[in-house]
């Protein structure tokens, strides 16, 4: 049977669908991954390079990236069928891409100057896209967290030089401070994301009281589940589950295998790769967040605009299919991911059929009508079902679809299924 719709409207968060991830600070000038190779490298990223911490943070006083365009970012955004987007306001280095009172590492000091986070909200708000901030609850640079060292290698994750409880204190009182200032400088606020949180304990990060204070200030926000103990959201990464969370959720996603502008990292995931993720997340009930990396001189990569523009050719099309959807038909029912809105199924083809589909476990006699999005002519349709249920008025059994090969897409086919009084 197709999945019960849902008996409460979704948020905004669940039927976005489709969000842009942007990681950037100076290091990318030069052209390297955010934070780790500070520490040595990290299991995770196979492409992450090995430096000095001085090394890293030698570019913070060179950071003036005049190619910075916050408006055609976010016009990409919306181009490519996104509805919101996350910014690195601050990684673990600890480097604040917005203008702090408690800090003088920050692009505020840079040669730039200007603020890129409230730049950066003010232009997708501007697209009518929601909008997000990254920050990191570890601070790889600050004096009381303590500073991480080229003598603390190598590095063990999940630990970290311990500080004083002086120290500490002092360093909470500044992480307090900088997520005030984050949701009390730039207006509304959609999500709050977290890193970095495996390094302390709920306790040590005073989880339940941040929590409260991020509430008192953006009633509204969804706060994801990397401040430990707390938070709306799940956010699996680099990975799509094949059993969805309990809960809303989002998986964050790179192009290539870096988070941070990386030019040798060429292994770069195709167009079509990226819509089946999005396909498949989007048939789990979740969100899919896409990274881009802009380089030292705040420009996208070409080959990252490329892939932006494809899948937003993509989503011109079918975008009918991912946003404001719910999941439609359980696994076993269709070999593809699906999804539904009212009465209309859509089925995602992620790969080429033979010369038909077929849709099991439904009322066939209650479909109305089938076409491939983007088109207007109708596909021939016909049931499939027991002998002698053929003598009822609504069996259950085949919906069979005829594919032309005509009708298919290079990236991904989807089939629109119009029931009439419910599927």
């Amino acid at each position: 049977m197709i999945a019960p719709a849902e008996p409460v409207a979704p948020t905004w968060f669940e039927a976005a669908g489709f969000g842009m991830f942007v990681h950037w600070d100076h290091a990318s000038q030069q052209g390297l991954e955010l934070s780790w190779p500070m520490v040595g490298g990290v299991f995770a990223l196979p492409k992450c390079q090995a430096v000095p911490v001085a090394q890293y943070h030698s570019s913070a006083a060179t950071f003036d990236p005049r190619r910075w365009d916050a408006p055609a970012l976010a016009r990409h955004a919306r181009d490519a069928g996104m509805r919101y987007g996350v910014l690195t306001a601050k990684h673990h280095s600890g480097y604040a891409m917005f203008h702090t009172a408690v800090s003088t590492f920050s692009v505020e000091h840079s040669p730039f100057g200007r603020d890129i986070v409230g730049e950066f909200v003010d232009a997708f708000r501007s697209e009518g896209l929601r909008v997000g901030l990254y920050y990191s609850l570890s601070d790889w640079s600050h004096p009381d967290y303590p500073a991480f060292t080229d003598e603390a290698r190598p590095y063990s994750f999940g630990l970290s030089p311990s500080p004083s409880p002086e120290g500490w204190a002092r360093y909470v009182e500044y992480l307090f401070a900088q997520v005030r200032e984050l949701l009390t400088n730039y207006g509304q606020i959609d999500v709050l994301w977290f890193d970095g949180g495996w390094e302390r304990s709920a306790a040590q990060w005073h989880s339940a009281e941040l929590d409260a204070l991020i509430r008192s200030l953006q009633p509204e926000i969804l706060v994801n589940e990397r401040l430990p103990g707390c938070g709306d959201f799940d956010t699996p990464e680099q990975f799509v589950p094949a059993v969805a969370p309990a809960r809303r959720w989002e998986t964050c996603l790179t192009m290539n295998d870096s988070w941070g502008w990386c030019p040798s990292d060429t292994d770069y995931k195709p167009a079509r790769s990226l819509v089946h993720a999005l396909c498949e997340v989007r048939s789990r009930r979740g969100n899919l967040l896409l990274n881009v990396s802009p380089t030292g001189d705040g420009s996208l990569p070409p080959e990252q605009i490329e892939r932006l523009t494809a899948v937003g050719n993509w989503m011109q099309t079918h975008g009918e299919s991912i946003h404001d959807v719910e999941p439609g038909l359980e696994p076993w029912q269709f070999y593809g991911p699906t999804t539904r809105r009212g009465d209309t199924v859509y089925l995602h083809l992620l790969m080429r059929p033979y010369d038909e589909i077929a849709v099991r476990g439904v009322h066939p006699r209650r479909a109305r009508g089938a076409r491939v999005l983007g088109s207007s002519t109708p596909l021939e349709m016909s049931e499939r079902v027991g002998v002698l249920d053929r003598l009822t008025q609504d069996p259950v059994g085949e919906l069979r679809i005829a594919i032309p090969p005509a009708a298919l897409d290079d990236l991904a086919t989807v089939i629109a299924v119009e029931f009439a009084g419910g599927p």
